[in-house]
């Protein structure tokens, strides 16, 4: 579109380029949410047995009577209300300071099995009697008193090993908290009870479906329900501050790293810059570079927010830490590169007529094409070879191999790949497809970079995560919704930026641009209607089909036990002050 004059007819074919665009975009998120929701449905109609299918987490649980234990409240409120499949209840518990010791135990337990696999190095390569491994006992193990690692390790086992157990009875006696995970014998149960309203009063009863074993953040089950609120906006507020904020360093950074604005600030790089080959390649990758080492810093502060919230699941918290990168990506990446890239070539223009502002921007939008071409093109040829040849960790592996793994846990422990990384994968893609979307119009040459990236994504990504990457957890498609709310964003910033564009090139005819938006809005009601409940429950319809096998309640419930609070030594009641025992009778398998 630099291309064409102020006015001309040939914009005719670019407006109707932008609604196509629309128009296309709008039946494939249609059909992914149609496709998206039956992968759910399948998924949840498994007859397999799922633990968290049988049960749901009760929060904000009301002050108990005198003469009333936390877990009788709990059973005789909801015997009351689902006396025929109720199983049982177990109260949470403040596990902070039980699960540092086990924490510390289970550190030494793998201590202790490195020391053992030395020695028994020592006695094969030398004498029978091998040689004993030491350590200092201070920091790091670089200071202190020097001793047996094998009998320290062993000491330090039995130590804690009383310790913990004595903690995990004044744990489950003494430190139960406002909430409770309720199991029942019937799925069917579970998913209704958790869309039900319980209580009159909202801050009172709030029954939710329960995560996974695995994904549940224990400190975040006692916060009280107003001050999750209270929390989610403060962190809400942090994170608009922090955006705002990181669009100051951005912009200078995307000004700085172009080759003329080095050699005019940089005068002693003119010597390095001068040579044909690195000024190829400054001037192709260096601003992009630069930017995607600034944004690597962020995931872990958005992470940390994002589970300050309350959130009681380890995928909410993902979940909701994508949706804040992606906001933060598209804010300070798109809007911020485009601003910044012309920030020092204008500024001056800027100070003289204020009024041009939002023409010089638009303006600025097709020479910025390049760059983000050359954004596109980085991010798939040296993001998905990395990511295929896993060149990184394989080094990482075999260091460790050769200089600090000794028995087969620890070989397993560094060659463990992890999970895909959904909070900063996610997002990542979600900012292509903006940058693609927002030049489609304006440089359509960008399409087929946009149509490389996401085509090797899906061939180099399906593989990773069906045979490298290893789910850290289960959450039936919930990702889904959030990534077709970016994906209207996306599609909003591009038909507001193309109304934009068409305004500066003075073309009478923009106001037909105008319903775009509206539709957009409309679109994304309608989806939100006719899908999203089901995403956020499990339909009944759902939840009915037959199982397999007969759930093996007692296994179900032991499956939510964290493991500080398991013992080998200790019998079921000796957890009795925490966990329910009336409906013991019946369901037991």
């Amino acid at each position: 579109m630099a291309n064409i004059e102020e006015k001309s007819p040939r914009l005719w074919a670019f407006l109707i380029a932008t609604y196509w665009i629309s128009v296309v975009t709008y039946f494939l998120s249609w059909k992914a949410y149609k496709h998206v929701s039956a992968l759910r449905a399948n998924a949840l109609m498994s007859p397999e047995v799922k633990p968290e299918q049988f049960a749901v987490l009760v929060r904000d649980l009301p002050d108990v009577t005198q003469g009333q234990t936390r877990k009788e409240q709990v059973d005789s409120y909801f015997k009351s209300l689902y006396a025929e499949t109720f199983y049982r209840s177990m109260v949470v518990t403040n596990n902070k300071e039980v699960d540092k010791i086990w924490g510390e135990l289970e550190g030494y337990k793998k201590k202790l099995a490195h020391a053992e696999a030395i020695y028994a190095e020592s006695q094969k390569k030398g004498s029978s009697a091998g040689t004993r491994p030491t350590n200092k006992t201070g920091f790091l193990g670089l200071c202190g008193k020097k001793v047996d690692s094998i009998e320290y390790c062993t000491e330090k086992i039995n130590e804690l090993t009383q310790k913990l157990e004595a903690e995990q009875k004044v744990t489950l006696r003494e430190k139960q908290q406002r909430s409770a995970l309720v199991f029942f014998t019937s799925r069917v149960t579970a998913a209704s009870a958790a869309q039900s309203l319980h209580a009159q009063m909202v801050d009172r009863w709030t029954v939710t479906e329960a995560p996974e074993p695995r994904q549940l953040v224990w400190s975040n089950l006692r916060i009280k329900f107003f001050e999750r609120i209270i929390r989610q906006y403060i962190v809400y507020i942090v994170v608009f501050l922090t955006i705002v904020f990181y669009m100051i360093p951005i912009g200078f950074i995307s000004a700085l790293t172009t080759l003329a604005n080095l050699k005019k600030y940089l005068p002693f790089l003119k010597p390095i810059v001068k040579q044909d080959a690195i000024k190829t390649v400054l001037e192709a990758y260096l601003p992009q570079l630069a930017l995607i080492i600034f944004l690597a810093l962020l995931p872990k502060l958005l992470l940390f927010l994002s589970k300050t919230e309350g959130i009681p699941s380890g995928s909410h918290v993902v979940r909701a830490a994508s949706g804040k990168y992606f906001y933060f990506t598209v804010l300070n990446v798109f809007i911020g590169v485009t601003v910044g890239g012309t920030l020092f070539s204008t500024f001056k223009t800027i100070e003289k007529h204020p009024n041009r502002v939002f023409e010089l921007l638009a303006k600025s939008l097709p020479g910025n094409a390049t760059f983000f071409l050359t954004f596109v093109a980085l991010k798939f040829f040296v993001g998905y070879g990395l990511e295929l040849s896993r060149i990184v960790p394989l080094i990482i592996y075999h260091l460790k191999r050769k200089y600090l793994c000794k028995t087969e846990a620890e070989l397993k422990d560094a060659w463990f790949p992890g999970d895909l990384g959904y909070a900063t994968r996610f997002p990542g893609d979600m900012l292509i497809l903006t940058i693609v979307l927002c030049y489609a119009v304006i440089a359509p040459v960008i399409i087929p970079f946009g149509v490389l990236y996401f085509a090797l994504g899906w061939l180099i990504l399906r593989n990773q995560a069906l045979k490298v990457y290893v789910p850290a957890y289960e959450s039936y498609g919930k990702m889904w919704p959030h990534m077709h709310t970016r994906v209207i964003s996306a599609l909003l910033l591009y038909q507001a930026t193309m109304l934009g564009y068409f305004g500066v090139v003075k073309f009478y005819y923009t106001p037909i641009l105008i319903p775009l938006p509206i539709l957009s809005l409309i679109f994304a009601y309608v989806c939100r209607q006719k899908f999203y409940k089901a995403f956020c429950h499990t339909a009944l319809e759902v939840a009915c089909q037959e199982l397999k096998e007969t759930p093996q309640m007692e296994q179900i419930f032991k499956s939510y036990i964290p493991p500080s609070l398991c013992s080998e030594k200790q019998e079921d009641e000796q957890f009795e002050d925490a966990l329910s025992q009336v409906s013991r009778t019946g369901s037991f398998v």
